[in-house]
């Protein structure tokens, strides 16, 4: 291994740079499972802490206030600090954050475990691209979509095994296992995580004016918008209102309701490999996210009209949403492709600020509708919304994901070899 002014270095074993990434990648799995599992808490989290579904809403997109608001900082930090320290550090956050969550007495103190857990988990995504990006350039497009299979992986965990384990042991203990999952985790990131030592001569990368030249440029906001309109209703919907909308739409119980719902991450997981190599192979970018976009809408207005509909044919429906909404990884293809190198770290910042930004926005949104629609029925302390006003309120989701297609529609293709 050799840097870019000539300096030999001597690299660690490849299986455990292998090791390093898996395990930040698994970072990526674990701030998935934490991202989603408010979904299978609902009327746990209402009933404990006597709150409805706008302020319940707000507590679970704390994580993505955080998450999404830091994105540029963590890129900078980890140019600055290396993956291994920051990803150590964030997984310790994290942990910390979820046992604060669990022994929460308060909403305040909720609110306070969940900022936790958002900011610890910022870091998990970029640090996996990170060290791909270091130690596996010629396989880095393979592994950050493996990366993003993992992460797809965490939102099933988070749904029906998550459920499970709420129904079995309560919210508490189960977050409580969660926390000492994290712990071993952070052991296992410091122990295989390596960055690569620069040359004293290596000039610094210009991120603030990468971030000017990103910001600049019309097809980085294109991409965001399309990547906020694929990712909006997967984290609105199966992230946290589509469990408590499957039990009052179908009669099921919440695990039920929670494996159905995990079926969208399911299409996504299997649908961004999938979408991202034959983009690559076929070299085209538009095509697929338009086609990915209209899927996506189709699929959740399906979802929202018709919720009653056969069950294989609902989980048909509920998977090809899943795979339309996967095409939003082409959004970070298209904002390093319409900007120089030295401005890519600043534009994946950005579209991960948005996509994740879009479950910040629509979370607690939909629960201030729900709240309005809301009749006064309550069960065992908690808010039950009747399914007229789960439809209602739910509407916004296929006018996300059109205005995605709308931004595809004028998105450039650029030359690749």
């Amino acid at each position: 291994m050799s840097t870019e002014s000539g300096t030999s270095l001597v690299s660690p074993p490849k299986t455990l740079l292998l090791a390093g990434w898996l395990f930040a990648s698994i970072f990526f799995l674990y701030a998935f499972v934490l991202r989603v599992s408010p979904s299978v808490m609902v009327d746990d989290l209402m009933r404990e802490f006597a709150v409805g579904g706008a302020i319940l809403g707000n507590l679970s997109a704390v994580y993505f206030y955080v998450y999404a608001s830091i994105q540029i900082p963590v890129g900078v930090a980890i140019d600055r600090f290396g993956a291994r320290r920051l990803a150590t550090v964030a997984a310790a956050i994290c942990t910390a954050g979820v046992m604060v969550f669990a022994n929460s007495e308060t909403i305040e103190m909720a609110y306070v475990g969940r900022f936790l857990i958002g900011l610890g988990c910022a870091c998990s995504f970029v640090a996996a691209l990170s060290v791909a990006a270091i130690w596996f350039p010629a396989r880095f497009a393979l592994l950050g979509g493996l990366a993003q299979a993992l992460g797809v992986l965490g939102g099933i965990l988070g749904q029906a095994p998550f459920g499970y384990a709420v129904e079995q042991i309560g919210w508490r203990d189960t977050n409580w296992a969660v926390a000492i999952g994290g712990a071993v985790l952070t052991v296992c990131l410091f122990l295989t995580v390596r960055d690569k030592v620069r040359a004293h001569d290596e000039p610094a990368r210009p991120l603030l004016e990468g971030l000017k030249r990103a910001l600049s440029n019309r097809q980085t906001w294109l991409a965001a918008i399309f990547g906020v309109g694929m990712t909006g209703s997967m984290l609105a919907f199966g992230g946290l209102w589509g469990v408590p909308f499957l039990i009052e739409a179908r009669d099921m119980t919440k695990p039920e309701a929670a494996a159905l719902a995990s079926v969208m991450f399911f299409g996504w997981g299997i649908g961004a490999p999938v979408v991202g190599w034959l983009s690559d192979k076929l070299g085209k970018r538009r095509r697929f996210m338009v086609a990915g976009g209209l899927l996506a809408t189709a699929g959740i207005s399906l979802v929202i009209l018709f919720p009653a509909m056969p069950l294989p044919l609902l989980q048909a429906v509920l998977a090809l949403q899943g795979v339309g909404s996967a095409t939003m990884v082409l959004s970070f293809a298209v904002a390093r492709e319409h900007n120089p190198a030295w401005a890519n770290s600043a534009a994946l910042g950005i579209i991960n600020s948005f996509v994740v930004g879009s479950g910040a926005v629509l979370q607690p949104f939909i629960g201030y509708l729900l709240d309005l629609g809301w009749q006064g029925r309550m069960v065992d302390g908690a808010r039950v919304y009747a399914l007229e006003t789960f439809e209602t309120a739910f509407l916004v989701l296929p006018l996300f994901c059109l205005a995605g297609v709308v931004a595809a529609v004028f998105i450039r293709e650029v030359a690749r070899n």
